[in-house]
């Protein structure tokens, strides 16, 4: 394998998946950035700007068939133009997906390839247990290990309280406690930065994503605001997505500040952010107890001897909500796309057959 895919997250199984179906007269590269209908691609060459062919574009059926930041895409490579066209993308290892903003039922997504997802939030007044909880749907989700980053220690008088109650719904998630100010806890971090290691930041505009990213790389690359008084919220410093590679080895995709993540998929994620509660389940008298008004169950006990907070399980449930939905809108999306690609394909072959 080539060195320089090396640094870049290659390895064997984007090996073996290039090889099944591809000949020597391609290449691979690595999205780092998404534009308007380009790409910039990392590659053995050097940085190269993508475009997709044509027939990639046609076949397209979604969002989810169009390369992301961190794909590893099959190229021919023009390096005297600094340029190459995409005319594929591998198999994905994990993708981290949201549904899109709006009314729109489409995946978005967000960073594939990833290995790591730093799930960021501030230990200032922007801190919610809540919203970790969503975090790590999402991350159980997407195939990589979550991890969870509290950041600006230095702004908080409670840490080791904080952390206690990350401890409660974070279960058998390693939790890390840092602040790029002073660089408290920044080299425990070092075992998920190595060479061609990828890790993804998440959070809210504002928890500090950006300055632990200048921190790592040893100068600003990406501009930092400070948060807005009052609610210790930021503004959306970083405004696209990108793959940046570290001195020491190592890659890191920014993501944009979301508040809110609209969930696209989660019924695995549930199970292991809420692994607590679903084994309460399996206690109860009824196996379809729906954790309501029905008698001898041990969700409803728990909640009652203190051993399970009541917030945990409106959240639970709200989110349990919010996952059938989606469900239900997905298969409603599914049939009309599957109705539209046979349309497109008797659209085809009438052309071809007039043609003749």
């Amino acid at each position: 394998m080539n060195k320089e895919l090396n640094i870049l997250g290659w390895n064997d199984f984007f090996q073996s998946c290039f090889e099944k179906q591809y000949g020597e007269n391609y290449a691979v590269g690595r999205v780092a950035v998404e534009h308007t209908h380009m790409y910039t691609i990392y590659t053995a060459y050097g940085e190269l700007l993508g475009e997709l062919t044509g027939k990639m574009r046609h076949d397209a059926m979604g969002r989810e068939d169009f390369p992301a930041v961190g794909d590893w895409v099959v190229i021919t490579a023009r390096p005297e133009e600094k340029r190459a066209t995409i005319h594929g993308v591998l198999p994905r290892k994990s993708k981290f997906s949201r549904k899109v903003a709006g009314k729109t039922t489409e995946e978005q997504i967000v960073a594939a390839n990833v290995d790591t997802l730093f799930l960021f939030n501030a230990l200032n007044g922007d801190f919610n247990i809540r919203r970790i909880e969503r975090y790590l749907i999402l991350a159980w989700e997407s195939g990589a290990n979550p991890v969870i980053i509290l950041s600006k220690a230095d702004l908080c008088h409670d840490v080791e309280e904080k952390v206690k109650a990350v401890e409660t719904v974070a279960i058998g998630v390693p939790i890390h406690v840092i602040s790029a100010l002073t660089k408290e806890g920044i080299s425990e971090l070092s075992s998920y930065l190595g060479a061609g290691k990828t890790i993804a930041l998440l959070g809210s505009s504002g928890v500090g994503k950006s300055t632990f990213i200048n921190t790592l790389v040893g100068t600003e690359v990406l501009k930092t605001q400070e948060v807005r008084e009052g609610d210790d919220r930021g503004k959306h410093t970083t405004t696209h997505r990108e793959l940046i590679l570290l001195p020491e080895g190592g890659l890191i995709i920014d993501t944009p500040g979301m508040r809110e993540l609209q969930l696209w998929q989660g019924s695995e994620g549930m199970g292991e952010t809420f692994e607590d509660i679903e084994e309460l389940g399996k206690l109860c008298f009824f196996k379809d107890c729906s954790h309501e008004n029905e008698p001898r169950c041990a969700v409803k006990e728990a909640i009652a001897d203190g051993g399970l907070s009541e917030e945990r399980f409106g959240n639970y449930k709200k989110l349990q909500r919010e996952i059938a939905y989606m469900e239900r809108k997905q298969d409603k999306q599914a049939q009309a796309a599957e109705k539209e690609k046979w349309k497109k394909i008797n659209k085809d072959l009438k052309a071809h057959y007039k043609n003749r």
